[in-house]
């Protein structure tokens, strides 16, 4: 898993500052395949896994998370974090479990929900770039928000289609990349692993 990390993360540094605005037409064979992987991809109705998180300072975390289409997902840090993330469609919140505490991005702020859908449509998306090596492609999508552009840069393997990594990117710059493995797909999950307490003291971002 560490190797293909470096593998993906070899992509993310190839790719330039995007400008928000796609400034190449996308290829027929490129379009093919986006579309092609958006298709693949909302036919899976769950999945579950572990993720590695790395931070732009080089801080590392892990954890598993849980899918299901449509607009389901929980990112479940391991120990000592009490953090989850977890979203049911209403928005991104951010759960302290030791704290009691939750804060919310809005869903429509948080470009990764594009892949959460059941009809995954990127051509139709804010697609700001695409890059292809001979293994994987690379597609961008943005949102604007109160503090500016956000961007996540989801990285696909050709082959099989399937999610690899993606790269959240703030507008302050900082980065998050995500790495998945030990995926599996269609399985069963509880509708309870997308509980989100109420009594949680609501805290400003």
């Amino acid at each position: 898993m560490i190797r293909r990390l470096f593998i993906l993360m070899s992509l993310l540094v190839g790719l330039a500052p995007s400008a928000i605005a796609l400034e190449n037409s996308l290829t027929p064979e490129e379009e093919e395949l986006i579309r092609e992987i958006g298709i693949f991809n909302s036919a899976i109705g769950s999945m579950a896994g572990r993720f590695l998180q790395i931070d732009s300072a080089g801080g590392r975390l892990e954890g598993t998370f849980f899918l299901v289409r449509p607009n389901k997902i929980r990112f479940r840090y391991a120990p000592p974090s009490r953090e989850e993330i977890v979203s049911v469609g209403r928005g991104f919140y951010i759960l302290n479990r030791e704290e009691e505490t939750k804060y919310v991005y809005p869903q429509d702020k948080v470009p990764l929900r594009q892949f959460l859908t059941d009809e995954i449509d990127f051509l139709n998306g804010n697609i700001s770039d695409v890059v292809m090596t001979d293994t994987f492609i690379s597609i961008t999508l943005f949102d604007e928000s109160p503090l500016g552009t956000v961007e996540v840069a989801l990285i696909f393997e050709i082959e099989s289609k399937e999610l690899w990594q993606w790269t959240l990117t703030e507008p302050d710059g900082s980065e998050l990349t995500f790495s998945i493995y030990d995926v599996v797909k269609d399985v069963e999950i509880p509708r309870s692993f997308f509980y989100i307490n109420p009594n949680y003291r609501s805290i400003a971002q």
